[in-house]
């Protein structure tokens, strides 16, 4: 393998890896590669964004290596993340909130076995709209972070307990998510006190047009959704 291609290859895989990010082990065995080479691409990687002016850079934080935003363009991020304050959530959110809701505690990669994209910036807005918050680590290799409902959640519908879900029955089928997550805001819209008409579109301030882009697959795309934190 050309060192161009194991550079480019790898910057996919951390990008893959969010927040959580790969050991350089981790990265060595993906690509069938000696760590020493691997360590040596990721250095020369790191030294080109910072001299390209990239927008990311490459970090290494607790044994691990991870893509991360620039501290010093935070401000702009936040401007996209939390302005105009209550922006409306997408279908990817609202499918990831449905996950979250009904299978709890659940990590990020769960999530996506589910919905079979990548979910990283639907959980994102979630956790920084407080509809879902860390609750635990997995006890699996790298300690994944669990995600569950907030109480700002069962505020939002009105709901005593989790346990006042609608039957979660009606979810298990999980070929057709964007039907079934509509039928499930439905329902938690009708147990809203002072509800007239259950709405979807009218659970968050739901706009018909979002944005251009949409939900992609693992293959390492974007999805319909808010930026992922500012800075690592």
């Amino acid at each position: 393998m050309d060192f161009p291609k194991l550079k480019s290859i790898i910057e996919g895989l951390l990008f893959l890896s969010g927040e959580e990010g790969l050991s350089v082990k981790q990265i060595a065995e993906i690509v069938d590669q000696r760590v020493e080479l691997v360590t040596d691409a990721i250095e020369e990687m790191i030294r080109e964004f910072s001299s390209q002016g990239r927008g990311v850079q490459i970090l290494k934080i607790a044994g691990v290596v991870q893509l991360g935003t620039l501290p010093e363009h935070a401000a702009y991020f936040e401007k996209l993340a939390y302005s105009p304050a209550r922006t409306s959530l997408s279908q990817a959110a609202l499918e990831t909130l449905a996950i979250v809701a009904y299978r709890q505690p659940i990590t990020r990669v769960e999530i996506e076995e589910i919905r079979g994209v990548k979910s990283e910036r639907a959980i994102h807005t979630l956790v920084n709209k407080d509809l879902i918050v860390e609750v635990g680590r997995a006890e699996a290799i790298g300690r994944p972070i669990l995600y569950g409902t907030t109480k700002s959640f069962l505020d939002y519908f009105g709901l005593a307990s989790i346990k006042d879900l609608p039957e979660p029955g009606l979810f298990e089928d999980s070929e057709n998510l964007e039907e079934e997550t509509q039928l499930l805001f439905n329902k938690l819209d009708m147990q809203q006190p002072d509800a007239q008409e259950p709405d979807v579109n009218n659970a968050f301030d739901f706009e018909e047009n979002e944005g251009s882009s949409t939900d992609q697959d693992f293959a390492g795309h974007t999805e319909d959704e808010d930026p992922w934190n500012s800075s690592k």
